[in-house]
């Protein structure tokens, strides 16, 4: 399956510490030669400071071989440059351990207001605070990314956020979270990163649009581990137009990360219409994308049993949505029956199991909860093996009930959003 492996597109956007993880998945698929992956791994290395890890990719693609000599001047270089900006930062980190620095942090705020009590009773600097980003910049190059979040964060949290390494500042502690797979704490990073793009006035249309490139596929790590993460990534890359732009013009493969997670999503009704419009307008295809066409544009109940086996393969050799996999084929299974039985007044049971790869048994109970979950007016005639639908459609009550039952989680939602940004003085 290695036609619909998007790991060469993904990686384009990334940064090359969330590129390890998924060369590491696709060794455990065996979709590719071992030592091929091996030995792009180890290219990667090359751009590293993590020398010791280079060293044992190095060993496992030459047994017996020593390493080359330049890797061994390299650790050594690599040591010399963190005992020189360990020393440099421990001043600051000395400085941010007082509990006077912490009580002015905590209660203000504004950077601006902290930077001026930190000048008047510590004469800092410019250049310490810059000797922070360089030494957290450091740590996460050689791999201890929680010492890399904690100096960002610092620099963060005092410098003006037009400085010099604001930026990198923000995407190397996203990066750091997403690698200690600190899900909440990265949900929190990827909300303020898209905050602080959206009021960067010095950057170009163009450059807005790769910063939300390069912040989608980064998402994806979050979106797919956070408990409420396929829910937000349908609201954030389908529902808001500055981010589907960037999709559609920038990274069409990511369709198929929307597509999965409207399948999977409760609020599937939500997005489904809107997920149709955007496919149909584009040309880039996969299993899970023609699976979404062939129910809903087509009508074709042969071509989406064949396109969800496909799927299956896809979703299992994919790192992002691999976890998905019971999720999507249980709801697939309720897309199919349920949009089948919307459109037929009378149903054999052992047909749509055949639909469903499914035992009749099986497919009769499952067809009593998929009645249940979607509201429909239909009846079980077990003794003659038929579904049978009533012809009365959805009370208009009960439309405006589905439509708004969600409003107060998303009110909630936005309450917290203006809170967090008050509090942050964004």
């Amino acid at each position: 399956m290695a036609q619909y492996d998007l790991t060469n597109q993904l990686s384009e956007y990334m940064d090359l510490h969330l590129v390890f993880p998924l060369l590491e998945f696709l060794s455990t698929r065996r979709i590719y030669d071992e030592a091929s992956l091996t030995e792009s791994k180890y290219q990667l290395l090359q751009n590293t400071n993590m020398v010791d890890f280079t060293i044992d990719v190095f060993r496992s693609l030459h047994p017996g071989e020593d390493a080359p000599a330049a890797l061994g001047e390299k650790r050594e270089d690599v040591v010399r440059q963190l005992n020189y900006l360990q020393q440099r930062s421990s001043q600051v980190i000395e400085i941010f351990s007082k509990q006077d620095v912490t009580d002015v942090a905590e209660k203000n705020r504004d950077s601006q207001e902290l930077w001026n009590y930190l000048g008047e009773n510590y004469n800092f600097q410019r250049e310490q605070l810059e000797d922070v980003f360089h030494y957290g910049k450091f740590m996460y190059d050689v791999g201890n990314y929680a010492i890399a979040s904690s100096h960002l964060d610092i620099y963060r949290n005092i410098a003006p956020a037009d400085s010099k390494f604001y930026s990198s500042a923000q995407w190397g502690k996203l990066a750091s979270e997403i690698l200690q797979q600190n899900w909440d704490q990265a949900m929190d990073e990827l909300e303020r990163l898209k905050d602080n793009i959206m009021a960067a006035v010095h950057l170009t249309q163009s450059e807005v649009l790769i910063q939300r490139a390069w912040l989608v596929h980064w998402g994806l790590f979050v979106y797919f581990n956070h408990p409420q993460g396929r829910d937000k990534l349908i609201d954030d890359f389908l529902h808001q137009k500055t981010y589907l732009n960037a999709i559609q013009t920038m990274c069409p493969h990511i369709l198929r990360y929307i597509t999965t997670a409207v399948v999977i999503s409760k609020r599937r009704r939500d997005g489904v219409k809107e997920l149709i419009k955007v496919l149909q307008q584009e040309s880039y295809k996969d299993p899970i994308t023609e699976f979404v066409e062939s129910l809903y544009v087509n009508f074709d109940f042969d071509e989406a049993q064949s396109k969800l086996k496909e799927c299956t393969t896809v979703i299992e050799n994919d790192f992002f949505i691999v976890g998905c996999l019971d999720d999507f084929t249980e709801n697939a299974r309720l897309i199919i029956s349920e949009i089948f039985c919307r459109i037929h007044q009378r149903i054999e049971i052992d047909m749509l199991a055949d639909k469903l790869n499914m035992a009749p048994a099986e497919a009769e109970k499952w067809v009593v909860n998929m009645i249940r979950l979607a509201h429909l007016d239909a009846k079980i005639d077990s003794k003659n093996g038929y579904v049978v639908m009533g012809g009365t459609s959805t009370p208009i009550y009960q439309k405006l009930i589905d439509k708004t039952k969600d409003l107060h989680l998303k009110a909630n939602s936005c309450c917290q959003k203006v809170d967090k940004k008050l509090a942050l003085g964004i």
